[in-house]
């Protein structure tokens, strides 16, 4: 799977649901346009399309998705009862990138945002709200189109709701995570009929979100004044260069030429 690049932003993301912030201008749209239940199935013209972008700072991961959706459905008045079954916003992360089981800790979070801002996640077995986990607003931007915008904490597999501050993970130019977009979508029946992600997964894989990060996407965090800041050849007194610096995913090196 092809690695996603978010970019720093300079100034904090105020969550109001627009678009209005400086960094989301360039920022660089994915799609979510896999089907995964039914899967491989090819949605309707109108009942749903998705996109995302994403940036970063030291304290936030910040999302804008916009979702287009013939028919929005909340059925369920208690957020942790079915929620999988009303048309819910999914965000997966794995912020070390460690990927393995997620299904009953918390080596990686997959929240299902309500449009009242709970953020359900399955926890250590216990469905837990974890909404002051992130900062949720989503407004309607034209016929069936929703904006939604999100800044998230990250946390380390130790995260303890009762102590979140303490694994409270700082983000960093060149981190690594694991992340994916997904959205549940229910037509005013009494399941969901489609569940769209970010990433291609294999048909054996279609419903395993919720269990393992293999499967999430790879998401790169780049902060351009740093890179900038950095010369794009290193040199050392021997004479040895390795370039560019820094590296993403191929090293140069030279000796005498």
């Amino acid at each position: 799977q092809d690695t996603m690049y978010a970019y720093h932003t300079a100034e904090p993301v105020v969550i109001d649901g627009s678009a209005n912030d400086a960094c989301w201008a360039d920022a660089e749209w994915f799609p979510i346009d896999q089907v995964w239940i039914p899967y491989n199935e090819t949605m309707k013209a109108g009942d749903f399309e998705g996109r995302f972008k994403l940036a970063w700072d030291s304290l936030y991961l910040y999302l804008l998705a916009e979702i287009v959706d013939d028919s929005l459905s909340d059925d369920h008045v208690n957020p942790t009862d079915n929620y999988w079954n009303d048309d819910c916003l999914e965000i997966f992360i794995d912020e070390d990138r460690s990927k393995g089981d997620h299904l009953y800790n918390y080596n990686a979070f997959a929240y299902h945002i309500s449009f009242d801002y709970d953020a359900i996640d399955g926890g250590t077995g216990n469905t837990i709200n974890l909404k002051n986990n992130l900062i949720c607003k989503m407004d309607t931007i034209g016929e069936n189109t929703y904006l939604w915008e999100v800044a998230i904490k990250n946390y380390t597999k130790s995260f303890n709701p009762s102590n979140p501050e303490a694994s409270r993970v700082y983000l960093h130019h060149n981190k690594l995570m694991g992340f994916s977009l997904a959205y549940c979508d229910n037509d005013e029946t009494t399941t969901r009929e489609n569940f769209i992600g970010s990433v291609y997964l294999p048909q054996s894989k279609a419903n395993d979100s919720y269990i393992t990060a293999d499967i999430f996407g790879t998401l790169l965090l780049i902060d351009p004044s740093v890179q900038n800041a950095v010369n794009d050849v290193a040199v050392n007194s021997s004479g040895l260069k390795l370039y560019p610096n820094p590296a993403l995913d191929m090293l140069s090196i030279e000796y005498n030429g």
